[in-house]
């Protein structure tokens, strides 16, 4: 389902992003046996960044809140409820003109990702050791956020 708000816009650093209101997304991390790990999704070729790994997410509707749509995407692209998570802290990649929403959560169940429901967007999800995310691509504006995400972990 499209919304007004979905489409490319042009930060004021010249940079090209999808959403016209602003985007958002959903960090879920949990402690692993080997230290923490997140939750990510591996994008599908055809997308923005394809065959990278990121944070399930995308384009916010008008006015919608940044957690209300990083729960919506969540759902949309995994299959998960807002009952499935715990909200935590925040992020914002602001880029003047645009910016990106880190909603990071912790998972309020086990979650198995082979029984995730994936949509068009993804062709894998997984959980990705943080000792290991040298080894997948990541989506660049993932990537470029880590130093700033991963204190909030």
């Amino acid at each position: 389902m499209f919304s007004p708000t979905d489409g490319w816009t042009t930060c004021d650093l010249g940079h090209r992003h999808w959403g016209r209101a602003g985007a958002a997304g959903l960090l879920l991390h949990r402690d692993g046996v080997g230290g923490p790990e997140l939750l990510l999704q591996h994008r599908a070729e055809w997308s923005h960044h394809g065959g990278t790994w990121g944070t399930p997410g995308g384009a916010l509707h008008l006015d919608e809140a940044p957690a209300r749509g990083a729960l919506r995407e969540v759902h949309e692209e995994l299959g998960l409820t807002e009952d499935d998570v715990v909200l935590g802290e925040c992020s914002v990649d602001d880029h003047g003109g645009w910016a990106y929403t880190t909603v990071l959560a912790r998972p309020a169940r086990a979650i198995d990702p082979a029984e995730l429901r994936l949509d068009g967007e993804s062709t894998a999800v997984g959980w990705i050791p943080l000792t290991g995310l040298d080894r997948v691509p990541l989506h660049p504006g993932l990537a470029a956020s880590l130093p700033r995400l991963l204190p909030l972990l």
